[in-house]
């Protein structure tokens, strides 16, 4: 399974997700989005951006930059950049992250309905 099969699979778990082109990428919505493919900005990283909670992006920046880094655009609003092209990727804390950036999005009716789903959308 490839990184963006992974994160499909994972962004789609959630309450009422859809999947649209934006910016030629893969994004993900719910009302409004909260992650999207990155794969086209001509810098050899494949990676993603996600909305993610206050604070969260400066502190996972600062400890770990090769992970982790502050995105194009949207990096102004708190969105933080996750790089999919490293050894090793905790598919584990992806899907922490992504399902933060689901809770900063998503309304409130949609969200409490994460902890009583099966799978990965369910996880609290």
């Amino acid at each position: 399974m490839t990184p963006l099969d992974r994160l499909r699979a994972l962004c789609t778990s959630f309450p009422e997700v859809a999947e649209k082109q934006s910016h030629g990428e893969p994004t993900w919505f719910v009302r409004k989005s909260f992650v999207m493919f990155a794969d086209h900005h001509h810098d050899d990283r494949l990676a993603f951006w996600c909305a993610a909670p206050p604070g969260a992006q400066e502190e996972l920046v600062a400890a770990d930059p090769g992970r982790f880094f502050r995105p194009p655009y949207v990096g102004v609003r708190g969105w933080l950049g996750v790089y999919l092209d490293v050894p090793d990727v905790d598919w584990t804390e992806i899907e922490e992250i992504v399902t933060d950036a689901y809770r900063q999005v998503a309304p409130k009716r949609l969200v409490a309905r994460l902890s009583a789903q099966p799978g990965p959308a369910g996880v609290d």
